[in-house]
């Protein structure tokens, strides 16, 4: 249910709940977060409701609220920037909000007004704004989230939820900072499968992947590439990530099936590659096809894309005890370009063609 004269209050944080920012250069991804919080709830009866801005806080839920028991939980994320003259930007929020509401409709919960929301998020990040880093590569990293509060033991839909944002100052997402992550192929277990919730950003995805995530790093290995979770040969994606790979001049990445998340990162890299003049493919790819462009000479690059890392240069593949180096284990030239394009236009330095950039306040 849509809530189209959704009022939003303010309360300001006191000086007291004003919190000490952390040291730059030291923060990070996801260990500190602001002053304030933004939260609204929705019931059957009310629609949306209660939307405010207040001061970063805890709230309570009872032991039988559903997301606990049955797992409605949805999130997003995206980051703000403190770029040219001091301006602070968001990057393609209206895109993440309208996946948010496309997740809310695979999970059963109630889609929110967005441009209602989006207004209120700039208004929590311009009042915030001492929290958005001003060193380089560091941003306000936000995460809007919904989950199922109803106290209820019963298997359906709840009836009343909670929506909140919340906000993080974050620097680089890998320890690695932009150099080539190294990746291990996994083949036991699996992600997503068709008809399932893959192309959803729910919490229970996450919970799934991380065993081995795990095993993953026991080995030495930064993060997972997925396979398919039916012939377990044609790749997914990376963790976190959407996932490139550049073979003989053709930039590949999987395609959009509902087994995989659709990046707005994704969609940003497939039009600048395309705008470059670039052969791009979304188009199905199995594992011994770069393993043979590998063998052939023709595997040139391959790279992550997300709103954390941005760009994610992928320097070595583990796959069955196999081991490929991509580009001699070093940053391919495309990856290098389109991050360094997606920054400058994040950060307010280059122009903005594809109108992806909205100005805070």
């Amino acid at each position: 249910m849509f809530t189209k004269e959704l009022e939003v209050t303010l309360q300001k944080a006191s000086a007291d709940q004003i919190k000490p920012k952390p040291d730059q250069n030291s923060l990070g991804f996801g260990q500190f977060f602001t002053d304030h919080m933004f939260m609204m709830q929705w019931n059957r009866q009310q629609g949306w409701h209660d939307a405010c801005i207040k001061p970063y806080q805890p709230f309570t839920l009872e032991p039988a609220a559903m997301v606990f028991h049955y797992g409605q939980a949805i999130f997003e994320g995206m980051k703000a920037y403190r770029g040219k003259d001091n301006q602070i930007f968001l990057f393609r929020p209206e895109d993440n909000l309208a996946r948010m509401n496309q997740s809310a409709l695979r999970m059963c919960m109630p889609r929110f007004p967005q441009e209602r929301v989006l207004q209120a998020l700039r208004a929590m990040v311009y009042l915030d704004q001492e929290w958005v880093p001003s060193t380089q590569g560091a941003t306000l990293y936000i995460r809007p989230t919904m989950i199922a509060t109803e106290p209820m033991l019963g298997l359906r839909p709840a009836q009343e939820y909670f929506f909140f944002i919340i906000c993080c100052p974050v620097g680089a997402y890998y320890s690695e900072g932009f150099n080539p992550t190294k990746i291990y192929v996994e083949d036991k277990y699996v992600r997503a499968v068709p008809g399932g919730v893959g192309n959803a950003k729910t919490a229970g995805n996450y919970a799934a992947s991380v065993k081995a995530q795990v095993e993953a790093q026991e080995k030495g290995y930064t993060q997972v590439l997925w396979l398919d979770a039916v012939e377990r040969k044609y790749i997914e994606e990376v963790g976190t990530s959407n996932i490139f790979f550049l073979i003989n001049d053709e930039l590949i990445t999987p395609p959009l099936e509902g087994t995989i998340l659709p990046g707005v990162t994704r969609n940003s890299v497939l039009q600048l590659a395309r705008d470059w003049g670039y052969q791009v493919s979304e188009r199905r790819l199995t594992i011994d096809e770069i393993f043979a462009a590998d063998k052939a000479g023709t595997l040139q690059e391959g790279f992550g894309t997300g709103t954390a890392a941005v760009i994610a240069p992928v320097g070595e593949l583990c796959y069955r005890d196999q081991t490929i180096r991509i580009n001699g284990g070093k940053t391919g030239t495309l990856a290098k370009r389109l991050f360094e394009e997606l920054q400058a236009i994040q950060f307010g330095y280059q122009e903005d063609p594809h109108k992806w950039r909205v100005r805070v306040g």
